[in-house]
């Protein structure tokens, strides 16, 4: 008998994580690694082979939940109706991760959720080429940068090209509701663009900062001299004593061109000014190294975030920068939140993850051997182990690193759109396989910020197969026997790594 002074909020909960019959021993294994004081997962096998596919209906026929279930956890793909499970059930329903071997992070980042709406850093992003658009031109760009995560709209002057348009340029910007900046080496055009209510001015020096007099710009300061942090320390502490407010950028220098020394600038600026506005501008870095930029923002940012630099300025000039302001709106979010946690940047969403996935492997080459075993249909399942590529159904199970010489065992010749299918699900397989991302099959893989698009991966993916599209559907209506239960397979899916 259980102590009466014993609080009941100290039971663990007990989940019940429903689950098919070829899924079910993985699953049993995993569920005893994350089971502890304050979590009792209990698997459920609802009978069938891959319980992913199963409708609601089925489900209120073939689930019998322990004794004591706090709650229920489906399989990530399941896509029944969950409300009116709970209706029936009388307890909640959730959809867990698509892969079971994502379940520990699961719950564990079921009690650390990341806030990642809170940031405490501004992107400047340049138009470098500002005074060649028109003014529909430079509202396009600003448009398209303000949804990448820029904060404020730095307009580049060219130096000897007149920029007629510069008043009527932040006009419109302001008209946007956007805030503007002004980078300049004219120092016409930066007492012009301060007059015309430009919001920030790019930059001045303790020669130049009487420009900031002229109207309400905040001038972003940097050394009069390169490299001369006394100079700026100078600048700054003239605008400390008028009240005159600024941001401090002693400038990041490029790699073999004083990269070492200018960022020990920035530590020291720092340790002299605990409190006051610093900005970086990126662009040295990850304009001129070639490197991906997630990488590169990654070390840039969490030296932002160790000495609170409050703001950055970024450029997408190379091609190979072109979602360097998306790259760091995540990055300033993660580190920020981790921050706050006092903890690594680990485990607060991934979106600099671009080509590798700390858990590329959803299953060990035995476990999908096993499973391969088991397959009694003639639909193909793909996966990736460390051992390659798997493809395979009850006539066979191949593993190879190169789809062409996967293709023979196939036996598709005569199927063109299902060889497409497989040529595609097998190519984007090896990718994964090489770079050592997670593949699951019928979806879109994932690049985090650096490959983010409209919607989530797998609603992007043009040839997922869970539904019949118009190259299949006539054949699936002539040929395909009416749907009998929830064993009915898709065209050419899977379900073999679900819950």
């Amino acid at each position: 008998m259980a102590d009466k002074d014993t609080p009941l909020a100290h039971k663990p909960e007990r989940v019940a994580l429903v689950t098919g019959s070829l899924a079910e021993p993985r699953l049993t294994r995993i569920a005893g690694e994350i089971s502890d004081a304050a979590l009792e997962p209990v698997v459920v096998n609802v009978g069938v082979k891959v319980a992913a596919l199963m409708t609601a209906e089925i489900i209120e026929r073939r689930l019998k939940l322990p004794e004591g279930t706090d709650r229920v956890l489906m399989p990530g793909r399941f896509s029944g109706d969950l409300d009116r499970l709970e209706r029936f059930f009388g307890v909640p329903f959730a959809r867990g991760p698509d892969e079971m071997a994502d379940l520990p992070d699961f719950f564990g980042q079921k009690r650390r959720a990341a806030d990642l709406s809170q940031h405490d850093v501004t992107i400047f992003a340049e138009i470098v080429d500002a005074t060649r658009l028109d003014i529909e031109g430079l509202l396009a760009r600003a448009r398209l940068l303000k949804g990448e995560g820029a904060d404020v709209i730095d307009l580049g002057c060219l130096p000897d090209t007149p920029f007629p348009h510069l008043e009527e340029a932040i006009a419109a910007l302001h008209g946007e509701g956007l805030k503007v900046s002004v980078d300049s080496f004219d120092l016409s055009e930066l007492s012009r663009a301060t007059r015309a209510g430009a919001d920030f001015l790019l930059s001045l020096n303790e020669d130049t900062l009487h420009i900031a007099q002229e109207g309400p710009a905040v001038p972003v300061l940097v050394p009069a001299r390169q490299g001369d942090l006394d100079s700026l320390v100078r600048a700054v502490e003239t605008c400390l004593a008028s009240g005159q407010p600024f941001y401090a950028d002693p400038i990041l220098d490029p790699i073999h061109y004083g990269f070492t020394a200018s960022i020990v600038r920035y530590a020291e600026l720092r340790r002299r000014f605990p409190e006051i506005p610093i900005l970086m501008g990126i662009g040295n870095v990850t304009e001129l190294t070639d490197a991906d930029t997630t990488g590169i923002n990654a070390i840039l940012m969490g030296m932002i975030s160790e000495l609170h630099i409050t703001a950055v300025l970024a450029v997408q000039v190379s091609p190979h920068c072109r979602t360097a302001v998306r790259e760091f709106d995540r990055a300033r979010r993660e580190f920020f939140a981790a921050r706050q946690a006092g903890a690594l940047p680990q485990g607060f969403g991934g979106g600099l993850m671009a080509l590798r996935d700390r858990k590329p492997y959803a299953a060990t080459p035995e476990e999908i051997a096993r499973l391969a075993g088991a397959v009694r249909d003639p639909n193909f399942r793909i996966d990736v182990t460390e051992a390659g590529v798997h493809i395979y159904n009850r006539d066979g199970h191949h593993v190879g690193d190169d789809p062409f010489a996967l293709f023979p065992h196939l036996k598709v010749e005569a199927d063109g759109a299902h060889a497409f299918y497989l040529g595609v699900e097998t190519a984007r397989a090896e990718i994964a396989y090489k770079l050592g991302k997670r593949y699951a099959q019928d979806e879109g893989l994932k690049w985090g910020a650096a490959g983010e698009i409209a919607g989530s991966p797998e609603a992007a993916h043009r040839l997922t197969f869970k539904q019949a599209g118009t190259t299949l559907a006539p054949k699936a209506a002539r040929a395909a026997p009416e749907p009998t239960g929830p064993e009915q397979n898709r065209p050419h899916g899977t379900g073999s790594n679900e819950t």
